[in-house]
């Protein structure tokens, strides 16, 4: 706000001439600290709401075992996935070689129902633990370490997706969106082998 303040009346000079009425500005800051006010409430209540973001990071066994241990024990545990064109999955279970190639889709009864079978045991894990914590109100950094410790586990399946040439984009985007609900945290997108090609191939 401005104020104009003016002098009060007028007097002749010497001359006999009126004398021009002096104005003086005044500016009120006033209303300026009440918004500097509202500004520091404002940013200060935001960034209190912000979360950290990060990422879970599952770190090695200190565990020794055996190269021969350790290849079966991948291979129980594996699942290929294959997108192949016209919105088709081909899986199969352990090494290719002597596995069922087996065709399905994208569907609830199709690929989540195939991963949540093999993932049974972790889901249900992860679902009780989810129960828990809406009952004991568990802290998020908690709930989180414990997440992280179930899906890491020995008996977590490991998914390989592999995309042929005509597979979409959404096709990928659809089998990854399966492995959150599928409580799979162990998969990696690999690019497609030749044995892989063979087996799309073969199932044209």
């Amino acid at each position: 706000m401005a104020d104009v303040s003016q002098d009060s009346g007028s007097h002749k000079k010497g001359d006999g001439k009126k004398r021009s009425k002096k104005a003086s500005t005044r500016i009120d800051f006033t209303p300026m600290v009440d918004l500097g006010f509202l500004l520091i409430t404002f940013f200060m209540l935001t960034t209190s709401m912000i979360k950290q973001q990060t990422m879970e990071i599952t770190m090695p066994s200190d565990k020794k075992v055996t190269e021969e241990n350790q290849t079966v024990a991948k291979a129980s545990q594996a699942v290929t996935l294959l997108l192949a064109k016209d919105n088709k999955v081909l899986y199969y279970f352990g090494q290719a070689e002597n596995a069922q190639i087996i065709e399905t889709d994208y569907s609830a009864t199709g690929l989540r129902q195939i991963l949540l079978e093999k993932n049974y045991e972790i889901a249900k894990q992860v679902e009780d633990l989810r129960i828990e914590k809406g009952k004991t109100k568990m802290s998020d950094e908690d709930y989180r370490k414990k997440l992280t410790e179930i899906k890491s586990g020995k008996n977590a399946p490991i998914v390989r997706i592999m995309a042929t040439d005509d597979a979409s984009y959404k096709n990928l985007v659809d089998a990854l969106d399966e492995m959150n609900i599928s409580s799979i945290s162990r998969y990696a997108i690999v690019d497609i082998d030749s044995i892989g090609k063979e087996i799309v191939k073969r199932q044209q």
